[in-house]
């Protein structure tokens, strides 16, 4: 995970690898999903390259993030974590 410090008025931006991800459904579930966390201000979902980058009014706590990209379908990498699961697919894109 990434983190910009805010200063005064400004959001702090943080970046997460997603995994599971394979399509636009995805990308919408995700989005939606985390977009729902108090603060949220923007979410940005990078299929591509397995980001969410997340525009907040505070910093997030990072188990929030998580539990939002479960209820999603898919898998926060921790911050910690030197690999990452297989990509598994949500179904509707088959």
């Amino acid at each position: 995970m990434t983190t910009t410090t805010p200063r005064a008025g400004e959001q702090t931006v943080s970046t997460y690898t997603v995994t599971g991800m394979t399509c636009a459904h995805c990308v919408a579930s995700v989005t939606a999903e985390v977009g729902r966390i108090p603060g949220v201000a923007n979410v940005d979902v990078d299929l591509r390259a397995g980001t969410v980058t997340v525009a907040s009014q505070a910093p997030l706590d990072e188990s929030a993030v998580a539990d939002a990209v479960t209820e999603a379908g898919y898998d926060l990498v921790p911050t910690s974590a030197d690999e990452q699961p297989a990509a598994s697919c949500c179904g509707t894109c088959h």
